[in-house]
């Protein structure tokens, strides 16, 4: 079979929404380009390699920490909504991260303008 992480990380890095994938440790250990861009004011590419909990108000690390557990204790858990950021007319999401066995190796977390995606689907339908 081929390796299809070139094709995998493709698709992430062509997502317009910011997509942060963390370790078990909560360390940032990959930010597509639109994270970049979106988390510039937090240091953008500079947050590689750095917790992910540090970014965050104490509220919501308790609220990544039990959403971490709550991936752990079984692994049909595997996406969380976890709030809308009404700035940005964007949803939040936590995707648990598991090897080819089911067992957890990370998380991610990702934004994703509904509205957007649907206007513009809708719009290609009609072209």
């Amino acid at each position: 079979m081929a390796d299809l992480n070139p094709y995998f990380k493709s698709i992430i890095d062509q997502d317009r929404e910011a997509v942060v994938i963390c370790d078990l440790n909560h360390i940032i250990i990959y930010m597509n380009p639109a994270a970049v861009v979106d988390y510039k004011k937090y240091g953008g590419a500079s947050l590689l390699g750095k917790s992910l909990l540090a970014c965050h108000t104490p509220h919501s690390v308790e609220a990544i920490r039990k959403v971490v557990e709550w991936f752990a204790a079984d692994a049909s858990h595997n996406i969380v909504y976890t709030y809308h950021n009404a700035k940005h007319d964007r949803d939040v999401y936590m995707v648990a991260l598991r090897d080819e066995d089911g067992t957890l190796i990370g998380s991610e977390e990702h934004t994703s303008e509904l509205q957007s995606r649907q206007y513009l689907v809708c719009r290609l339908l009609l072209e």
